[in-house]
């Protein structure tokens, strides 16, 4: 028999199987202090909890027979991880028990802007009989959605339904997959100057800071709307005001802030054309009980010693097989961020080739940090090194592993190729070196020698005279110090590259620079 504490308030009907199980006694004591858990824990093989139950590692180490916690919905901020993880527990939580509220919120959020509900709402309870609220259909217009992911993929059925043209983008969306959901593939660009509405369903990431910004607005259809029920920060709050009063942006809706909750001040909360609710995306009373559904569906699984999903952190590995693979984890991931980040296509497949002693080893955890590395270009803190393997599957990303004894003179080396829907092929190779630690030792076909870290600039070039003195030269009038260089060709005169590592980041301006010099064919930042 398995018990399990229920600390927050869950409903029954979310927890109905665990109750339901013959082999699971269900105990329910909310609102119970760190040392009242403490003194009571011990009796539990699982824990279920929302976001009110903090729990600590004080709690888990007076956990002894503790097996399973799950978070009954995304976020896990109250639960220590690194402390789970050391003691062997397994941490769940249930993304996907709130994408169709969010969907349907950010639909709702559309319909509302299109017709100016909230607006006529407000005026009509005031006693003001106004019938000068002129809105637009749908039908017809040209939707943009940007991150085709499970809320984005939603949102565009829905429309679909209401008659609306789709232009979707996403890092991994393919012309394939892009078909299949009936929505037309198309670039930021294609999106920002063609659509009648954008609705924002991406991560906040370095990438998709303010990915709607000023120069955005600025070839924007006059009159289109815009929605954001993802992250705040994507869109740059102060660039739509003046978009707004510019007569660029015909209204927004947000359920999302950049700080929340925001200052009273903000000028979201007193612009009459920007509709605004605080970040009610995931509140239904579905929503609540399915992601409850869905991690007691998990914690019975974990408890049955079944297959199971959705952890979110690190899986038992043997003692010994991670100590062989320990070392790598960095490697592994920094591989994955640069061909990441030197790919710029939609990625189909994922090839991991493993080298020398490690090909002698289950190397599925070191995958896995690899898989992270590079959807963490795209997914920022959201992609994990449990849940990689997941998000890859589910962007329909081809992930497969070879393992070969040769080593081309390296005790051990890694080759990560990423290879496109239109062919084309990235490929970064590391090892690690005793006394120099991880090293990128090949990309593409070029051999270098290269410490990923810091600040990297990568420039792809004709191999002529005078080239590197340009580059140097540039960076210096413009405050870029060159730490090192490395230059790689195959043949005199023909394609080079060269890799310098930076002291700072470089503006965008000096890479556009960059790539203006003769001969230059890219010139790209690589940051870690």
């Amino acid at each position: 028999m398995f018990n399990v504490l229920v600390s927050d308030p869950i409903s029954d009907m979310g927890i109905q199987q665990l109750m339901d199980a013959a082999d699971v006694a269900v105990d329910k004591k909310t609102g119970l202090s760190e040392d009242e858990l403490v003194a009571i824990i011990g009796e539990y093989d699982g824990l279920l909890v929302r976001s009110q139950t903090k729990v600590t590692e004080k709690i888990m180490a007076a956990g002894k027979n503790l097996k399973v916690i799950g978070r009954a919905g995304v976020g896990v901020d109250n639960i220590n991880l690194d402390a789970a993880t050391k003691r062997g527990i397994v941490v769940i939580n249930a993304p996907d028990g709130n994408t169709i509220t969010t969907c349907e919120h950010a639909f709702a959020m559309m319909m509302a802007l299109a017709r100016h509900i909230p607006q006529a709402y407000a005026k009509t309870i005031q006693g003001t009989w106004d019938r000068k609220f002129l809105g637009v259909e749908l039908r017809n217009k040209t939707l943009g959605v940007l991150g085709m992911g499970r809320i984005g993929s939603e949102v565009a059925k829905r429309a679909k339904a209401f008659g609306m043209d789709i232009l979707g983008y996403d890092p991994f969306l393919t012309e394939e997959r892009a078909d299949k959901l009936g929505v037309k593939l198309a670039s930021v660009d294609d999106i920002v100057r063609n659509a009648d509405f954008i609705t924002v369903h991406t991560p906040l990431t370095p990438e998709t800071k303010n990915m709607i910004s000023r120069p955005q607005f600025e070839v924007m259809k006059k009159g289109m709307r815009i929605i954001n029920c993802a992250r705040g920060g994507v869109i740059d709050e102060m660039a739509l005001v003046e978009a707004i009063d510019q007569g660029i942006v015909a209204g927004a809706a947000f359920d999302v802030f950049e700080k929340e909750p925001p200052e009273a001040d903000h000028p979201f909360l007193h612009n009459p054309k920007i509709i605004v609710t605080p970040h009610l995306g995931a509140s239904t009373v579905e929503a609540q009980e399915n992601v409850a559904i869905d991690v007691s569906e998990q914690v019975l699984h974990i408890l049955r010693n079944e297959p199971f999903k959705n952890a979110v952190n690190m899986p038992p590995v043997a003692p010994s097989v991670m100590n062989k693979l320990q070392p790598y984890f960095e490697l592994g991931e920094k591989i994955g961020q640069f061909a990441a980040q030197l790919n710029n296509e939609a990625v189909q497949e994922i090839h991991v080739d493993y080298a020398g002693d490690l090909a002698e080893v289950d190397t599925q955890p070191l995958t896995r940090y690899i898989i992270k590395g590079v959807l963490s270009r795209h997914f920022g803190g959201d992609v994990n090194i449990v849940n990689s393997v997941h998000l890859a599957k589910a962007r329909d990303v081809n992930v497969v592993v070879s393992q070969a004894s040769a080593t081309k003179g390296f005790t051990n080396l890694i080759s990560v190729t990423l290879k496109t829907q239109d062919g084309a092929e990235r490929r970064i190779a590391g090892t690690l070196l005793n006394g120099y630690g991880a090293r990128v030792v090949q990309i593409d076909k070029f051999p270098v020698d290269i410490a990923p870290e810091g600040h990297l600039i990568f420039i792809s070039h004709n191999d002529k005279p005078g080239i590197i003195g340009s580059v140097g030269t540039l960076l210096g009038k413009n405050d870029v110090n060159i730490a090192s260089m490395q230059v790689g060709r195959k043949i005199v005169g023909g394609e080079a590259i060269m890799v310098l590592t930076v002291d700072k980041e470089a503006p965008k301006e000096v890479l556009d620079d960059l790539t203006k010099l003769a001969e230059i064919n890219k010139a790209q930042q690589i940051a870690f």
